[in-house]
């Protein structure tokens, strides 16, 4: 008995919301194989979804529809779930706390104890409170918008899902007007670290990515002044996207350029420190924070960290100047790779980056980035491990897998493209 496609996706479909379930119930317990184990089922039958994707070129709405409304159900399981206590959604609470009060994030220490008495319940327990904030000035504005709703985590989670739930409808729009499969938005609606980095944790990137995506529609409809602008606010919450301005050339007019710089310095005019722009803990970041770095480590050993981070920046550059001579329309591929080539070479990849990459990768030169978007997900363990005391660093058995695989993926698939076209002449003259 032949299963439909359809049948199989509703069937993954409905293995991942058992098993993201039982992962969300275990949320406290991140690291650990209770928490673990089924994350990794739900990772097993994404993959196994994204197959069907590609070999099914079309499915029926319906698919969809009820695609989007199981991963609106395991959203919701973890969105009710409190984040756990050293995420960094306590510092934004903390960040847009201190806003408010008329104190400058960028100045401000958590850890001084003159100012214990700003600190509230969620405030005390945010991560590294021995130095400012490092998020650009963007998030910080976002931060004290929504605690200015409300002063919670809970708030920051719900304003991230629901950025999340507004990804899938631009996703939607890039789909029909690209003339691609509208099922293909469960490549990204579907995803794991969506469940667990949004819905759970509460990570600001996905402000960023719905900026990038929005930015990424406005130049396949030549919107440029709309494309320019959200590209500029994209950046203006997280750095990462700046490696992207390649692919703007000549596709947005250079007045339309003006108004990302505009927008930027305007964000930044409420935090100016004596006429300068902060940048709080980022050369802290740079030169202390490290979390499965293998590239960013051998470079380290002949080069000073800031150079190193610079030569990050400078692949993903470079990546996004080859992607924009490769494709002469706007591809997904060309704002999945050079972010993808810049995060292999950061002091910092925390699963959470990797969201990002998620409404760019659809194609199957991306099967490598959908690897490793699930090779990360067992680095959890880290977070099991500093609990009972041992060092904050990745396993080596655990980088060989998480970046191996990717090696391995990336391998096949130039395997294959250089032998297809010697396959195809002998092809030929068979059937002739």
């Amino acid at each position: 008995m032949k299963v439909a496609p359809s049948h199989r996706l509703y069937g993954l479909g409905v293995i991942l919301l058992v098993a993201l379930t039982i992962c969300s119930r275990n949320f406290s317990r991140t690291g650990e194989p209770s928490f673990l184990i089924p994350l990794g089922v739900a990772g097993v039958a994404y993959l196994l979804a994204i197959r069907e994707l590609f070999s099914t070129p079309e499915f029926p709405k319906r698919v969809m529809v009820i695609g989007l409304a199981l991963s609106a159900l395991w959203h919701f399981q973890f969105l009710r779930m409190p984040p756990r206590l050293d995420d960094d959604i306590h510092r934004y609470v903390w960040d847009g706390r201190v806003q408010r009060l008329g104190y400058n994030p960028y100045i401000v220490v958590p850890s001084e104890p003159a100012l214990a008495s700003l600190h509230t319940s969620e405030t005390r327990t945010l991560n590294n409170p021995e130095v400012p904030s490092p998020y650009p000035a963007g998030a910080q504005l976002f931060f004290r918008a929504v605690t200015s709703i409300h002063e919670s985590t809970f708030a920051l989670k719900v304003a991230f899902v629901l950025c999340d739930f507004a990804i899938v409808f631009v996703l939607l729009d890039v789909l029909r007007c690209t003339r691609q499969g509208e099922h293909w938005v469960l490549a990204y609606a579907w995803h794991p670290l969506l469940a667990t980095d949004v819905a759970g944790s509460g990570h600001v990137d996905i402000v960023g990515v719905l900026l990038l995506l929005v930015s990424a529609a406005a130049l396949v409809r030549r919107w440029r002044a709309v494309a320019a602008l959200a590209f500029g606010l994209a950046v203006s919450v997280k750095f990462l996207p700046i490696v992207l301005l390649p692919l703007y050339w000549k596709r947005v007019r250079m007045r339309d350029a003006a108004l990302p710089a505009i927008a930027v310095g305007l964000l930044y005019l409420p935090f100016l420190n004596h006429g300068r722009i902060p940048i709080g803990s980022l050369g802290t970041y740079v030169q202390r924070f490290r979390f499965n770095d293998p590239m960013f480590a051998a470079l380290e050993r002949v080069a000073a960290p800031p150079l190193v981070a610079g030569l990050a920046v400078l692949v993903g550059f470079l990546t996004a100047i080859w992607m924009r001579r490769k494709f002469a329309e706007v591809s997904a591929d060309a704002f999945a790779w050079p972010m993808a080539a810049s995060l292999l070479c950061a002091p910092v990849v925390y699963p959470w980056y990797l969201v990002w990459l998620l409404p760019f990768v659809r194609s199957t030169s991306t099967l490598p980035i959908i690897i490793w978007t699930l090779g990360i997900i067992p680095t959890y363990y880290v977070w099991h491990l500093r609990t009972v005391g041992r060092p904050w660093l990745v396993p080596g058995w655990m980088l060989l897998l998480e970046y191996g695989s990717v090696a391995i993926a990336a391998a096949i698939i130039a395997f294959r493209r250089i032998n297809r076209p010697a396959a195809l002449p002998c092809s030929a003259g068979q059937v002739e």
